[in-house]
């Protein structure tokens, strides 16, 4: 899994876009184009930024399960993360993945009761590359 975590981990970072996906009340999956999460820890955990208020903030407050996932077009190769969502809404991890020109989406800062962070925790994972899928899990 080592060249595996390697080479997935290059795709990912190279992605200027993710997407995410939540369960909604009625149980159907739902998926949302997101920008690259802004920290990651190997494959297993993945900070967004997005705002309190959304649908999604929402969904995983009820439904903790999600996925992940990258494509990089250019090769047609892909990464789907299993796992779970939390919505984190203190001060350390706020500014922890704060960045300059935040505020264009968060007009009152870090502080913004409308900003939140997302962190993915994944458990498993599949790829697709060189028209060839593979299933992993993630410690």
């Amino acid at each position: 899994m080592r060249n595996a975590e390697q080479t997935i981990g290059n795709l990912i970072d190279k992605q200027k876009f993710s997407f995410i996906g939540s369960v909604d009340e009625d149980g159907y999956p739902n998926m949302k184009a997101m920008l690259a999460p802004r920290k990651r820890e190997g494959l297993k955990t993945f900070f967004f930024t997005t705002n309190t208020s959304s649908m999604r903030v929402s969904q995983y407050r009820k439904e903790p399960k999600a996925c992940i996932y990258f494509y990089d077009g250019r090769f047609f190769r892909g990464v789907m993360l299993k796992g779970t969502m939390e919505v984190l809404e203190d001060k350390a991890s706020k500014e922890m993945i704060w960045r300059e020109g935040d505020t264009m989406y968060y007009s009152k800062g870090v502080t913004d009761p409308d900003y939140c962070v997302l962190k993915f925790t994944a458990d498993s994972g599949r790829s697709y590359g060189n028209f060839r899928s593979e299933d992993f899990t993630i410690e």
